[in-house]
């Protein structure tokens, strides 16, 4: 699953959830275009076809996510 903006390094998309950014999800692929369910998530960056650098757990709720670890 990727953010909406494409996050460079895991810091940059802590940084916005703490100052409150509505950071927003999606699904790509063949599996994409359904609603993201609320709950906990793997997010990974920066998008294909770049190399992923980083990945992190994420809880989602109306498509945002609110917590990283």
């Amino acid at each position: 699953m990727y953010t909406v903006k494409n996050y460079r390094t895991k810091k940059e998309l802590k940084e916005d959830v703490k100052n409150g950014v509505a950071v927003r999800v999606f699904q790509p692929g063949p599996f994409g275009g359904k609603p993201i369910p609320d709950g906990e998530h793997c997010l990974e960056g920066p998008h294909y076809p770049e190399p992923h650098k980083w990945y992190a757990g994420a809880t989602v709720v109306n498509e945002c996510v609110v917590k990283v670890k």
